[in-house]
């Protein structure tokens, strides 16, 4: 189930909610953009394009208002030869030029955010929409055995580019373990 915990820079957690107002509106001065969208059924093995068509409304709303160009989705499975490279790497803090959307279509995954006071931890699953600002600080946990399939928006065609900060904070903050 959706989550938010907030710690401060020390650890200490300040909130744990997981009703999708609070949680909402918890995020919005940060310019976090968090929605939920209604499920879809979609087979357990749909193509890129049937996932893609499940939500056209939604993708085409969020292109028209942000002028998102490139639109993919990416899945993540246990046994991807790739998921502990990958894992690692977004587990390091970084930013981006333009904004990190992501729309769950199943599975999850925990989006760490930082500010000067709070980390925020975002945990999403299927059917949340989580738009992290231009600039934010910030990494992501897919777990140990990731599953997740998610549709992510672009402004650059280059998508997915990251300016890593050097800082190993997320070294001391919990980590997406699901059992």
């Amino acid at each position: 189930m959706t989550r938010l915990s907030v710690y401060s820079l020390d650890g200490g957690q300040k909130l744990d909610t997981r009703d999708p107002a609070c949680i909402a509106g918890a995020l919005a001065p940060l310019g976090v953009r968090f929605e939920q969208w209604p499920a879809r059924p979609l087979p357990a093995d749909a193509d890129p394009a049937a996932v893609l068509d499940a939500f056209a409304p939604e993708v085409a709303r969020l292109q028209a208002e942000n002028g998102y160009r490139t639109v993919d989705v990416i899945r993540m499975t246990p046994d991807h030869p790739e998921r502990a490279a990958l894992r690692a790497k977004f587990l390091s803090e970084h930013r981006h030029s333009e904004d990190e959307v992501r729309f769950f279509v199943e599975g999850a995954g925990l989006f760490m955010l930082r500010d000067d006071a709070h980390v925020h931890a975002v945990l999403c699953e299927a059917g949340d929409l989580i738009s992290v600002p231009a600039g934010m600080r910030h990494w992501f946990d897919m777990g140990p055995h990731p599953r997740f399939t998610a549709i992510r928006l672009f402004i650059e065609p280059a998508g997915w580019v990251a300016d890593f900060t050097g800082d190993a904070i997320a070294d001391r903050f919990p980590r997406h373990e699901p059992v």
